[in-house]
């Protein structure tokens, strides 16, 4: 009995832990630097242009969402405790950039070695995108992506209404689950005047 105690307890300290990881970077939530900017912004396009030549089937969410973020790059990893942290960048519909997000993720469990992908979500009605832009945006815990291949995203939908996408899963990873993740949020006119403040 006092060890299945302790057991517990070790395991919501570490998970404590992982989310307290995860989390850190997320005190900013846009790239510092113009240079820094420039390159998310190179890397989004690039990975955009990706996953378009991947699945051309992915172009029916572009046409008819009302905006989506692309984050190009979410470093995953852990030996049982866990975490995630990416930087992206969020779009209207049109396809012009309204700000930067980021995604952090804390889990504990069956895994092992790392894991780098790029994830996009769209969304489907001005609901879910204004929920986002709050800037305390989450998914439950049986969230799911669909790993993009050619005509996976025909067969797909929005679910409460977002739609999610993996794309290049590379290394080792048991669990690559994307339920759990939590978004920041901050608008382009932001990012501007804080760099104004610090000039």
């Amino acid at each position: 009995m006092r060890n299945s105690r302790k057991i517990v307890a070790q395991m919501l300290a570490f998970t404590a832990l992982a989310w307290i990881l995860a989390a850190a970077p997320a005190c900013s939530t846009a790239p510092k630097t113009t240079a820094e900017r420039r390159v998310l912004s190179t890397d989004t396009n690039a990975f955009v242009a990706r996953a378009k030549e991947t699945d051309p089937s992915l172009a029916k969410f572009f046409d008819n969402c009302v905006g989506f973020a692309v984050i190009p790059e979410i470093g995953k990893g852990g030996v049982i405790l866990g975490g995630a942290y990416g930087k992206g960048q969020l779009f209207d519909r049109t396809g012009r950039l309204v700000g930067y997000c980021d995604v952090s993720q804390g889990s504990i469990g069956a895994q092992i070695g790392g894991q780098t992908f790029g994830e996009m979500v769209f969304f489907e009605n001005e609901k879910a995108f204004s929920d986002f832009k709050g800037g305390k945006f989450s998914l439950t815990a049986q969230a799911s992506a669909v790993a993009l291949s050619a005509g996976a995203a025909a067969a797909s939908r929005y679910d409460n209404g977002i739609a999610l996408f993996v794309m290049n899963p590379q290394g080792l990873m048991l669990e690559a689950s994307v339920g759990g993740q939590q978004f920041g949020y901050q608008a382009l006119a932001d990012v501007y005047e804080d760099r104004l403040d610090n000039e």
